[in-house]
């Protein structure tokens, strides 16, 4: 394992300690950190090293192409679990209020840095006001701040160069004249704290339209019909998880089919992740699955084994 240079302890040592207690043994989970300068050469030997069967990367689209790249050439599987730009559709139908509390949670869980957070409220027109001034109010009353106060709901993003990048997006967006329906997309001290940011009027020379934002930022975009919030949903080069908000169930299957995506929840939001669920993308957000059966697949070869229990085997020559 081979943990983020920005928290090697949380996604590695803390882990790795976990299992040993556990009673794994000793060598079976190697943990290996590095200085960020040190990554790609310490990737490309992790890679190129003959004990290595598979390879399992969980990260950005950039660097999971690089890794795709070189597990091709020493002819290893890998599963590459990369970005999203997540949506969450809000039918006709809806229930405004469940539509709502889906997508509070679903946009400022971890305060955003998570791959299946919602990065796109798609809202039908007919209720389109009624959501856009609920979800604006519930976002603007979200308590900000120290992570170690049970009281936050939402604390600071991981380090300085990402709190700045995503206040770059929205100052683009607002630049552009998109509209603050929330929050102010500017960084707050401790240098990590962005409040959480709504906007509305999002078009798609804005970098927001088409970038991940993997912080605690979401656009809203209003559609007169289920066939446009489909397309505008499938409008981007990722496809990892969606969320449909409806009171019938026969349209959500249906939105769910036509959704390029390796995962949809209906009546629900985007996030959701079940170890016995089969988990992935598709397009910019990765190949492979791990969890359930395809999981165990993923991790396994299938091999063919005979063996003659009487006789000789009869050849024709």
């Amino acid at each position: 394992m081979k943990p983020s240079e920005d928290a090697p302890i949380a996604c590695g040592l803390l882990i790795s300690d976990v299992l040993h207690e556990a009673g794994l043994p000793a060598g079976v989970l190697n943990v290996v950190t590095n200085d960020r300068a040190d990554a790609a050469e310490v990737v490309s030997a992790l890679i190129a090293d003959e004990r290595v069967r598979m390879v399992i990367f969980t990260g950005s689209t950039e660097v999971g192409r690089a890794i795709g790249v070189q597990t091709a050439q020493h002819l290893k599987p890998a599963v590459l679990e990369l970005g999203g730009k997540n949506a969450l559709l809000v039918l006709e139908d809806a229930d405004v209020d469940c539509a709502v509390d889906a997508a509070v949670f679903g946009s400022f869980m971890n305060a955003g840095p998570i791959c299946m957070c919602v990065d796109r409220v798609i809202v039908h027109r007919a209720v389109a006001e009624q959501f856009t001034a609920g979800f604006a109010a519930r976002v603007r009353a979200l308590p900000c701040g120290d992570p170690a106060d049970p009281g936050t709901a939402v604390g600071p993003v991981v380090n300085a160069g990402a709190a700045q990048r995503v206040a770059a997006l929205v100052t683009d967006a607002v630049a552009r004249e998109a509209r603050l329906a929330a929050g102010t997309g500017q960084v707050e001290e401790p240098g990590t704290l962005i409040r959480p940011v709504v906007l509305t009027g999002v078009t798609k020379e804005m970098r927001i339209y088409y970038d991940e934002i993997f912080g605690p930022a979401t656009v809203i975009h209003v559609v007169d019909s289920v066939d446009k919030a489909v397309t505008l949903a499938n409008d981007t080069p990722y496809g990892l998880t969606a969320g449909v908000i409806t009171e019938n169930l026969a349209t959500g299957l249906e939105v769910a089919r036509r959704l390029r995506t390796g995962i949809v929840h209906i009546n629900d939001q985007s996030i959701a992740d079940e170890p016995q669920a089969p988990f992935g993308g598709v397009k910019s957000s990765g190949y492979g699955r791990f969890g359930g059966q395809a999981g165990a697949e993923a991790f396994t070869d299938t091999r063919w084994i005979t063996a003659q229990t009487s006789g000789h085997a009869h050849y024709p020559i």
